[in-house]
């Protein structure tokens, strides 16, 4: 069977159904009429993974319903993955059959793709990888004009690099980025754009005044921020996600932010002076002039501690990935701030996941 989404055709009405289900569950705020962005209707997914279900000597993709979670179900097109990886998986999955030895006991393949056209392919196995494997799947690479990374138990092996290079254009302008394998980057490429977009918008131009963002990633946000501000303080704990990091920052020439591994208590007890580290002695923290602060928390929300934070700032950036703890960080945070702009990105159509953004500034004591 074809896995594709549900009614592509219908996509116009049931992103409208989602819109006023997330904008209801926001109706006690008195939050301003949301914009909302919508996706692609299909090819818009960047990263893809599927079982390899191996049957009568030949294997095919495979994913399960969580209904019946040990029946494969095959999946002959995935129209939601980008044009790269839908056009790629049948030629692959041909050439991956042709070989027993890059088929044999794979059982997993992931995909990676770019709005700009690169690509590299995890292949996964129960088994030891030799040298014949690294020889064949360098061919293969080399055939397909993709990047591909072997796995099994302790072994990873690399033909080439082991991340893609992206390039976003943002209001007109390119910027680079190092995504690795593994690594979290934002599946939906063109809203991705969009939403980074709507954020440099809000954000405004801060030629005298510094941004502070926590959870930055490989810098998706922050290189194109860094443009309106004098410079950028920002925080992530990912190791991945720092080294990624300071390579887009110096592919974009960004010389004006500073990446600090760090969690967000230990930023709060660093800024109010009880807590000196280590890692901040090359940092002036008393230099910062930060007038916006900028989150994209993972599904949690943010704790107590960050909220505490973020609300000594004149303006608060807020990307979330869950409209639930977006809600109940906004409870806290609307009594000191008001929310000036509302906005939903449609990041996975068919499903009931939706990104919001929210900018907020700070109340005015009467």
């Amino acid at each position: 069977m074809s896995l594709n989404p549900v009614d592509i055709t219908n996509y116009p009405a049931i992103l409208e159904k989602k819109a006023c289900a997330v904008a209801e569950l926001f109706s006690d705020l008195a939050l301003p009429t949301p914009t909302v962005f919508p996706s692609e209707p299909v090819h818009y997914r960047l990263r893809a993974e599927f079982r390899l279900w191996h049957d009568k000597g030949s294997a095919y993709y495979a994913m399960f319903d969580p209904a019946e979670p040990k029946v494969p179900v095959k999946v002959d097109q995935f129209a939601i993955a980008s044009k790269a990886i839908y056009d790629l998986m049948p030629v692959l999955l041909e050439k991956l059959n042709s070989q027993d030895t890059l088929s044999k006991r794979l059982f997993q393949v992931e995909f990676l793709s770019t709005l700009s056209g690169d690509m590299l392919v995890s292949l996964i196995y129960h088994r030891r990888l030799d040298e014949e494997w690294e020889l064949l799947a360098r061919e293969l690479a080399n055939n397909l004009k993709i990047q591909i990374i072997g796995r099994s138990k302790k072994q990873k092996l690399v033909i080439d690099r082991d991340y893609v290079l992206e390039e976003l254009q943002i209001d007109n302008k390119p910027y680079l980025y190092h995504q690795y394998e593994g690594g979290f980057t934002q599946p939906n490429g063109k809203l991705n754009a969009t939403m980074i977009s709507w954020a440099k918008a809000r954000a405004g131009e801060n030629a005298h005044a510094d941004l502070l963002e926590l959870y930055c990633g490989n810098g998706n946000f922050t290189i194109p921020l860094a443009t309106q501000f004098r410079k950028v303080l920002a925080t992530e704990i990912s190791k991945t996600s720092v080294k990624a990091a300071h390579e887009n920052f110096a592919l974009n020439e960004a010389t004006n932010i500073e990446v600090l591994r760090m969690s967000s208590e230990e930023l709060s007890s660093a800024l109010n002076k009880e807590r000196v580290f280590h890692r901040l002695r090359h940092i002036d923290l008393d230099s910062y002039n930060i007038n916006t602060v900028l989150v994209d928390p993972p599904r949690a929300g943010l704790d107590d501690n960050t909220r505490h934070l973020i609300s000594g700032f004149a303006n608060i950036l807020y990307i979330s990935c869950n409209p639930e703890t977006l809600h109940r960080d906004l409870q806290i945070l609307s009594q000191t701030h008001a929310v000036e702009a509302f906005a939903l990105f449609d990041q996975f159509p068919y499903t009931h996941h939706m990104e919001s953004g929210v900018f907020l500034k700070r109340r005015v004591k009467l």
